[in-house]
């Protein structure tokens, strides 16, 4: 579990704790806000765990960054097939909202993008919402990938900086409570994703690199 989730799991079990014990003691309708406050402490629980994946030096393997829905497989400009192709991958408030590298190699730029927090559906979401625009090479390929808030989520965090070296499925950062991840493959990779598809984050193979 990530460690931020204890800055909301103590003050909820805490409070929840305490309206059980004036529930009993005091008077039973405060045992229905214990519930929802215990509820609370365990939904944060449950959407801030971080589950181990594999990670891999392979340079050639591209997969996804996020647990999700694919929502999104085409040309970035059907008029120029060396734009490369977009994969948008839509996370709902259940799925597990660590990111992930999709491949492995050096972080050549990041870039943060203020902007708007549209549902994390709508296609607008991948150029208008707030954002973080990271590009990562190695020898055979460079990608750019993005992390893209959402309606509900209003905080995006990146653990890495310009330099770092990562490998392919390496933690690098996460987006709270629902939202959304862009992965533009160069057209040299062969595209094994279709739109509505279930991907995991770290496993599901988005695209290998031609040879």
């Amino acid at each position: 579990m990530l460690r931020d989730a204890y800055l909301f799991i103590v003050p909820l079990g805490i409070s929840g704790l305490t309206f059980l014990l004036l529930g009993w003691v005091i008077a039973p309708p405060f045992l229905w806000g214990a519930g929802i406050l215990l509820f609370l402490a365990a939904f944060v629980a449950f959407f801030f765990r971080d589950p181990d994946r594999e990670e891999s030096a392979d340079e050639k393997t591209i997969v996804s960054p996020a647990d999700g829905l694919v929502v999104v497989v085409k040309p970035v400009d059907p008029q120029n097939a060396q734009a490369g192709t977009l994969i948008s991958i839509f996370l709902s408030i259940f799925d597990v909202h660590v990111n992930r590298s999709p491949m492995a190699g050096t972080i050549t730029s990041y870039e943060y993008k203020p902007g708007k927090f549209l549902v994390a559906t709508k296609e607008r979401a991948s150029v208008e919402n707030e954002q973080t625009i990271v590009t990562v090479e190695n020898r055979h390929a460079k990608i750019v990938f993005k992390q893209i808030a959402g309606l509900i989520a209003r905080r995006i965090v990146f653990w890495k900086q310009s330099g770092d070296s990562i490998k392919r499925g390496e933690r690098i950062g996460y987006i709270k409570f629902g939202s959304r991840m862009d992965v533009i493959l160069p057209p040299q990779v062969t595209v094994l994703v279709k739109k509505g598809q279930r991907a995991k984050g770290g496993v599901t193979i988005l695209g290998k690199v031609s040879e």
